[in-house]
């Protein structure tokens, strides 16, 4: 109930991944009965495994962060969030208060073992396909250990739901160069160097696109960034095709013939195609999306959701936690290792 089109939107966007998804997994509208059922009514939703649970009150994107514990316990943000840590439900779809769905996120579900502070991860197109960036505005202040830990829950995103074997993985930093960087970032390097992950060192804002790696490791205040930067970017162009073909014919007629390869083209670039980002490192499956997210948007989270909820992912990110750091060399090794 929390999105800027709700209920519609997310009934509209339910259907659809219940009929793209052919029906293999049951979808639990969570919110005021009498507007979802209303919604229900204006589709052809007769047959579809899908099932209503009330609640009553509603966070708004101005309520803060905690109000899903504290102040609307009856909330749909909390309630479905309960209805998932019951185990009623396999994963929790949320285009509501950003804030509100990581909190009741880390508090309802809580924390994977070894993992300190959950995180959003955010979807880039590169050359190379898929590449993941992590934090994308969760942690605003982080510490290296922090950074070792978003590297972990990326890669192993990247390897079990992008099916990457054995991804690569990136520190972004000002440089390539080993001693770039704040305190910080130079300590999570040290760290990602004693790990077990395909660490490949420093890369920068440029290797985002260019696919250098499948993974990208930052702070959430560089990754917000970032991705609100990314997120402009196709409406940019739109809007710069707008202003070539504006007064001349043979222009317009140009960039119309093309329209069809060119949407196809920055098909990548839409947030769209993926619908929502998960929130790692807690115990259960929960996605968060614009709130302005259109049905098609919601289709492809929820879609996203059911294939998440079925790779085992937090299984592996909690191996991953336990096993992936080797210890420290001691310091004649590492002196040694330097030398040669």
């Amino acid at each position: 109930m929390g999105g800027d089109f709700a209920p519609a939107h997310e009934v509209a966007g339910a259907i659809e991944a219940l009929r793209l998804g052919k029906n293999g997994f049951e979808v639990i509208l969570v919110g005021r009965e009498a507007e979802i059922s209303e919604q229900l009514k204006r589709h052809n939703s007769e047959g579809l495994p899908i099932s209503i649970v009330h609640a009553d009150e509603v966070i708004t994107m101005d309520d803060p962060p905690t109000a899903a514990l504290k102040q609307k316990k009856n909330s749909s943000l909390a309630v479905g969030m309960q209805l998932h840590k019951e185990g009623k439900a396999d994963a929790f779809c949320s285009v509501g208060n950003t804030g509100a769905v990581l909190s009741a996120s880390t508090l309802i579900l809580g924390r994977i073992n070894g993992v300190s502070r959950p995180t959003i991860a955010a979807f880039f197109p590169s050359e190379k396909g898929v590449c993941i960036l992590v934090d994308a505005g969760t942690n605003v202040d982080c510490r290296a250990q922090h950074l070792y830990e978003f590297a972990v829950m990326g890669a192993m995103y990247s390897k079990k739901v992008f099916k990457h074997e054995n991804p690569t993985v990136g520190l972004l930093n000002v440089g390539e160069e080993k001693k770039k960087g704040t305190e910080a970032v130079q300590e999570a390097y040290a760290l990602l160097e004693r790990s077990s992950l395909n660490f490949i060192g420093n890369v920068e804002g440029r290797d985002i696109l260019k696919g250098t790696s499948e993974v990208i490791v930052c702070d959430g205040f560089v990754g917000n960034v970032i991705l609100k930067f990314g997120e402009s970017v196709p409406r940019f162009l739109k809007s710069k095709l707008k202003q070539y073909a504006a007064g001349n014919l043979f222009r317009t007629l140009l960039i119309g013939a093309a329209r069809g390869s060119l949407r196809a083209a920055l098909r990548d670039m839409d947030y769209e195609e993926f619908g929502g980002v998960p929130v790692l490192g807690v115990n259960g499956v929960s996605m968060i999306g614009h709130g302005s997210s259109s049905p098609k948007a919601l289709r492809n989270m929820v879609l996203k959701a059911v294939e998440v909820a079925g790779s085992g992912l937090n299984k592996y990110i909690e191996e991953a936690m336990a096993t992936s750091l080797k210890p420290a060399e001691s310091a004649a090794g590492s002196a040694q290792k330097g030398i040669s």
